[in-house]
């Protein structure tokens, strides 16, 4: 069993499973790009002017700073991209972060009070944005650059007022609807 599945407790059933956007990896991948060609150009122009041991050593220079680069720049936020994770079951919210560091933030179904979501222009046109999930005695979280935000806002809305449907102070209105969906099946 992989990740998230070792994460859920038994018969908790996974329903939503993503990492941030791909829009932040649109900078480090960029960075990634341009400092390839960049190193790629000077170790041409460093061949091509230089001989023997100055061109060695001016080669390997061009090759440090580039990986100094791509390790500063661009590994951290594709790690961070690849180990972040946002879950919906049918019981809980999870987000894990981290790999020397893990962070994990669980919110029962049965605590959610609010679920909203912003997205500007930009997030619109790429189908992304944050998700506010607000708790019953907590302040609010966001959760940044969500993939289809207004598709997981509607299935944790749905799934967070269904779990407040199903508390046991309120067998009545259980018992209602589930007779009042036993005569719509009826029709």
């Amino acid at each position: 069993m992989g990740y998230p599945e070792d994460a859920l407790a038994p018969e908790e059933e996974l329903l939503l499973h993503r990492h941030s956007h791909w829009k932040s990896l649109v900078l480090p991948t960029a960075t990634f790009l341009v400092s390839t060609m960049v190193a790629g150009f000077l170790l041409g122009l460093v061949q091509a002017r230089l001989d023997g041991a100055a061109a060695t050593w001016c080669g390997l220079a061009v090759v440090a700073a580039w990986i100094g680069l791509v390790g500063w720049r661009c590994v951290p936020p594709f790690v961070g991209w690849l180990t972040t994770h946002f879950i919906v079951t049918d019981r809980r919210v999870l987000v894990r972060t981290g790999v020397l560091t893990h962070t994990g933030i669980d919110i029962p179904m049965g605590r959610i009070s609010n679920v909203q979501f912003r997205h500007g222009l930009v997030d619109r046109m790429l189908r992304t944005g944050t998700l506010v999930v607000v708790s019953a005695a907590d302040d609010p979280i966001e959760f940044d650059d969500i993939p289809d935000v207004q598709q997981v806002h509607a299935l944790l809305y749905r799934q967070a007022f269904d779990a407040q449907d199903q508390r046991p102070d309120d067998r009545h209105t259980t018992r209602y609807r589930r007779d009042e969906h036993e005569h719509r099946k009826a029709w």
